[in-house]
C-alpha cells in the first residue's frame, strides 16, 4: 500500500493545473501532462527546445513542487538546472530522474 504523500504526488491533476510545454513564450507545443507518469512520457517526445526553455525558467521545478507537492523531485530538477544541460543529455537526465522518482513513489 502506497503512503498518502506518494498517492497525492502520483494522482493526476485537473487540466487547468497540468504542465503545458512551450518552446518559448507564446509558442505552445500542443503537449501537456496532468500527472508525473504522463510528464515522464512527454519528456521523450516533446521538442528538446521546450525542455531547455522550461528548465532555464525553473518551470519543471515549480510545477512538481507547487502542483504535485513533490519537494524531492523539485530538488533534483534544481540540480539539473544548475548543471546547465541542454539537448539530448538534458532529455535523458530528465527522463531518468522522473522515472526513478516514479519507481520510488510506486514502491512507497
Amino acid at each position: 500500500m502506497k503512503d498518502e504523500a506518494s498517492m497525492k504526488i502520483l494522482k493526476p491533476v485537473p487540466r487547468e493545473k497540468a504542465f503545458y510545454f512551450f518552446t518559448s513564450i507564446g509558442n505552445y507545443t500542443g503537449t501537456s501532462a496532468a500527472s508525473l507518469k504522463e510528464f515522464m512520457e512527454k519528456i521523450s517526445v516533446v521538442d528538446v527546445k521546450s525542455l531547455e526553455f522550461h528548465l532555464l525558467r525553473r518551470d519543471f521545478e515549480k510545477w512538481v513542487s507547487e502542483v504535485l507537492q513533490d519537494k524531492e523531485l523539485a530538488a533534483e530538477f534544481r540540480k539539473l538546472q544548475e548543471a546547465n544541460l541542454t539537448g539530448y543529455p538534458l532529455r535523458s537526465r530528465l527522463y531518468v530522474e522522473v522515472s526513478r522518482r516514479l519507481k520510488n513513489l510506486n514502491s512507497a
